[in-house]
């Protein structure tokens, strides 16, 4: 078999979702994809003769990314930034569910009122540390959350998961003080790197990695086949 079942993906979105094995993409078939409501693939962006290989078997780009890393052994802790409590869990959830629209869990592979819900499962996860390990949250001066960042640890190396700022308070460096509690929290962890994967189109986020020292180490494209899809 070349696809590999997601499980969480598809037992949340009610769906048989798989994923393209690129070790054994020769074997994979048109017949192998239909058995599956979505077969995604990732593949790095200069892979030209994967690409075209996916193409002809139906894939089209559903999102390009970009990965990076940042060193941290020069963090200092972040004045306003608490760990998020079960009891933020409801107004993380909303906040959550408005941000990440634009993401490759949009439509036409996923209904949006299920993308709202994943995202806030996602943070919600983050918070009781059941996905993610941890989430961070900056607050301003009334208390009210500005914004949150979410992060795990693997591989010896910790991963922003989510990082999102309330449209409220966009523009006042919310972003750059959750980035900079996400290195102190790796340093204190006792690691070096901290991962950071965004989408190749969002140049905001993008500007602010790089701008606080993060080298872009790859990029990739995400292309998804449904099984309704031709070829």
């Amino acid at each position: 078999m070349a696809i590999n079942a997601l499980t969480w993906e598809s037992d949340f979105f009610s769906q048989r979702i798989g994923k393209v094995d690129l070790t054994q993409l020769h074997r994979l078939t048109p017949t192998e994809c239909q058995a599956w409501d979505l077969v995604q693939a990732k593949i790095p962006s200069g892979d030209y003769q994967t690409l075209d290989t996916l193409s002809s078997l139906g894939f089209v780009l559903a999102e390009g990314e970009s990965q990076l890393e940042m060193a941290v052994e020069s963090s200092t802790r972040q004045p306003g930034i608490r760990i998020a409590r079960p009891t933020h869990i409801p107004l993380l959830r909303e906040l959550a569910s408005k941000m990440f629209t634009e993401s490759r869990f949009r439509a036409p592979w996923f209904e949006q009122s299920l993308t709202e819900q994943f995202y806030a499962q996602w943070i919600e996860n983050a918070v009781l540390g059941t996905f993610d390990h941890q989430c961070l949250l900056s607050l301003d001066d009334r208390g009210t959350i500005a914004g949150f960042i979410s992060l795990r640890e693997a591989d010896s190396t910790a991963h922003i998961g989510l990082l999102g700022v309330a449209r409220s308070h966009r523009g006042a460096g919310v972003g750059s003080q959750l980035l900079l509690a996400a290195a102190d929290w790796t340093r204190t962890k006792g690691l070096t790197q901290l991962h950071i994967a965004t989408q190749l189109s969002n140049v905001a986020a993008l500007r602010l990695y790089l701008r606080h020292g993060a080298r872009l180490t790859t990029t990739s494209y995400w292309l998804y086949r449904k099984s309704n899809d031709s070829i």
